[in-house]
């Protein structure tokens, strides 16, 4: 059976791509885990399906490269936006995505034509989400305690060393520490260690965040089912609130990953997070499965 697929990508965090108003898949978890291997496969962070919806203009489910489900991809649903857009399924510059998260709302942003002759023909160059308000509270998030309501820079023991944490869910579990240079994060230790804690019901991503003044914060993420990757929307997005609940930073903040930068903002008038990001087409493909 052949497939066809386009592969994208937010700042790095690449993903495969499905038109399920046209393909049918039978085994999504099965699929990703084929597909998105680097070796034998495309290659990705993971497989995102692009579905009908009768609550919004469009669905996606999300897959991590272990073939373990998600409910919220930042990056990956910035290229939601672009490809129901550049591919011609929707004329729509605002437009609603259903996630296992709920619905978020795009706003999609466009070049410049590079011709005189495709004047007519706009492409979209960057996506601003409304990602959904914080949870906080750990029985939301996916924590496995007794006696706290919340999780906010509480200490935690990861071998020998000690480290203040704070856990809150963008629609899927963040678990946020600082260091004092991401360039020498144990993100390849610590990260995997924090994911599989005990208290996570369904494991955790784990950002490290490192402040440079209150408008601007660089930041690695160890995501749970892909390892580290380029960026992370949903994680973003948690190192923002957690750095301006304990006083680190403004509500408008610069994120720097390793793949780029994303622009993210915490609207205290509606509570929502709002985030602003490009979104590219790496190439479309066919591939026997």
């Amino acid at each position: 059976m052949q497939l066809h697929f386009t592969k994208m990508e937010g700042l790095g965090n690449d993903y495969v791509y499905i038109n399920c108003l046209k393909e049918q898949i039978t085994n999504p978890t099965a699929l990703s885990r084929k597909i998105s291997d680097r070796h034998f496969g495309i290659g990705a962070d993971g497989l995102i399906l692009i579905k009908p919806s009768d609550r919004a203009d469009f669905a996606m489910e999300m897959y991590n490269a272990d073939g373990s489900s998600g409910a919220m991809c930042g990056n990956g649903i910035r290229c939601v936006g672009k490809y129901v857009y550049d591919y011609g399924l929707t004329d729509k510059e605002q437009l609603t995505i259903e996630t296992n998260a709920g619905i978020r709302s795009l706003t999609l942003h466009f070049a410049a034509p590079e011709t005189k002759e495709n004047q007519s023909r706009k492409y979209v160059c960057a996506v601003t989400v409304q990602m959904g308000c914080p949870i906080l509270d750990v029985s939301l998030i996916g924590l496995n305690l007794q006696g706290c309501k919340t999780f906010i820079d509480t200490p935690i023991v990861v071998g020998t060393s000690h480290y203040n944490v704070s856990c809150v869910s963008m629609g899927n579990p963040h678990c946020v520490l600082f260091v004092d240079d991401v360039a020498d994060a144990p993100v390849h230790s610590v990260g995997p260690y924090i994911e599989h804690l005990p208290m996570f019901i369904d494991r955790t991503n784990v950002e490290f965040v490192q402040i440079m003044d209150t408008e601007h914060i660089h930041l690695r993420v160890w995501e749970r089912g892909s390892g580290e990757t380029m960026a992370c929307g949903t994680g973003a997005c948690a190192a923002m609130v957690v750095s301006r609940l304990l006083g680190k930073t403004k509500s408008e903040v610069e994120v720097t990953l390793s793949g780029g930068k994303l622009f993210v903002a915490w609207n205290h008038h509606d509570d929502n997070v709002y985030m602003t990001g490009p979104a590219s087409t790496v190439y479309d493909g066919v591939i026997q499965i």
